[in-house]
């Protein structure tokens, strides 16, 4: 459930200090079965030679969905407010998805 559904509902959502501060994450790996998505998130720091996952977020097939159609919403408000994102290939590979990777569980 997203945010615009919780107002609807009259949810209250309480947001405990620990969670608020957030982790930073540079590197999201994401992977899926039949029944669920798993996103990882981590940082690659420079000169570290791996990176921690700081985070995992498990959620079923239809709220992924739902995931994507709300950072679509979002992502195309960000944009008409403060001007386009621009997605830059990395000179090493030509990859575009800027260090968020797409696996298989």
């Amino acid at each position: 459930m997203f945010m615009a559904d919780m107002n609807k509902m009259g949810i209250d959502l309480e947001l405990d200090e620990s969670v608020a501060d957030g982790h930073y994450s540079n590197l999201a790996i994401i992977s899926h079965s039949t029944s669920e998505f798993i996103l990882d998130f981590a940082a690659i720091l420079p000169g570290l030679p791996k990176a921690k996952v700081r985070s995992r977020i498990i959620l079923t097939p239809e709220h992924t969905k739902r995931l994507l159609i709300s950072l679509q919403d979002n992502i195309t408000r960000y944009e008409t407010n403060v001007g386009k994102i621009e997605i830059h290939q990395t000179q090493e590979s030509g990859d575009t998805n800027m260090g968020f990777k797409i696996g298989e569980a």
